[in-house]
This record gives structure tokens, C-alpha cells and sequence, in this order.
């Protein structure tokens, strides 16, 4: 898998890490809808790559690859750039008003709540990421967020704004499993 591909996950992941963590936010199975742009295009083109390997594919090794993806909590959205992203965030974890964490070694800050908006910023080392964002609470069954990504792809810099909407769908998680949490 190459550096790229592991950024797109971390940001998609991200995305539904910080958008569920308001105390209103209902418990249970949440979809966050991403739509990523790049600094230099070259995300947009590797997701398009991807959406083509996939669909080029016979139909029996399509199915297993998006079974495969479904089993993260993960599909290709509409479009180049987009993803969708199933994230369980439990009874715990809302009360605790954590953050659920992505893959790799981040350290996260959010703001106290201003109304229905909260402020967050995150440093990762793995991959070597930061970014900042915005989350607005709609109702506890829905939010959008904007976000900005910092990071290294292919070896040069490369700075990602992702547009993100979550919500809720079933107090049930089904197969999806809850984010691992930050080590403290």
C-alpha cells in the first residue's frame, strides 16, 4: 500500500474520529460522507485510480474487495475525492466525550464546545500529519465538519481540505467495531 493510500485512510478515519465526539451525539453506528481536495491534485487522481481498479475488476473480485472495505466501515463515495466511512462509537466513549483515534501515533486537543461548534487540531507521527478543524452539531443525530490536513505525499508537502457530514443510523453497530482508543 503506498504513502498516499495511508494518508487517505488516516484522513478519512479522522474525520469520523472527531466528528462524534460532542456528549449530545447519540451511541451507535454513524456514517460520515468525505469529500477530499489536494493541494496538488495528486489524491484526487490516486482516488480516481483507485474508483477505476475497482471497477474494472471482474464482479466477484469487486464484491470481495468492497466486502473486504465494507468490513473497516469503508466505501469509495460519489465521485473522485470521496469516501464513506462507517464509525461505532459507543455509550462510553460519547460520555467520556473522547476522541476516537485513527490509525497511528496522534495527539489530539479539542476546544470546548461554543455553542453547537467545536474547534480540534491534531499532530500525528504516523503518518507525519497535522491538521486543524471545525465541527458544527446540527442535531445529536447529525453534524458537518471542514478540516485541513497536513502532511507529505510521494515526498513533497501536501495540504488536504476535507468537507465531512456525519450521521447517525442505528443505535446497533452491527459488524462495525468501535475505533481503538488513544494509550494515556
Amino acid at each position: 500500500m503506498n504513502k498516499l493510500h495511508h494518508v487517505l485512510i488516516t484522513a478519512a478515519l479522522a474525520s469520523g474520529a472527531f466528528g462524534a465526539t460532542a456528549q449530545t451525539m447519540k451511541p451507535g453506528l454513524w456514517e460520515i460522507d468525505n469529500k477530499m481536495t489536494s493541494s496538488s491534485g495528486e489524491m484526487e487522481k490516486a482516488m480516481a485510480e483507485a474508483q477505476k481498479q475497482l471497477a474494472s475488476m471482474p464482479p466477484d473480485q469487486r464484491k470481495m474487495m468492497e466486502d473486504m472495505m465494507a468490513k473497516q466501515g469503508v466505501g469509495m463515495g460519489k465521485g473522485a475525492g470521496s469516501t464513506a466511512v462507517k464509525v461505532c462509537m459507543t455509550k462510553e466513549m460519547v460520555e467520556r466525550n473522547e476522541v476516537a483515534t485513527q490509525q497511528g501515533d496522534c495527539k489530539h486537543t479539542t476546544s470546548p464546545r461554543t455553542g453547537n461548534t467545536m474547534k480540534f487540531s491534531f499532530v500525528c507521527t504516523k503518518p507525519p500529519s497535522n491538521g486543524e478543524g471545525q465541527v458544527t452539531f446540527v442535531s445529536p443525530e447529525a453534524y458537518a465538519m471542514k478540516m485541513t490536513l497536513n502532511t507529505t505525499a510521494n515526498g513533497k508537502p501536501e495540504k488536504m481540505n476535507m468537507d465531512a457530514t456525519g450521521k447517525f443510523l442505528s443505535a446497533e453497530c452491527g459488524a462495525i467495531k468501535p475505533m481503538a482508543m488513544p494509550k494515556k
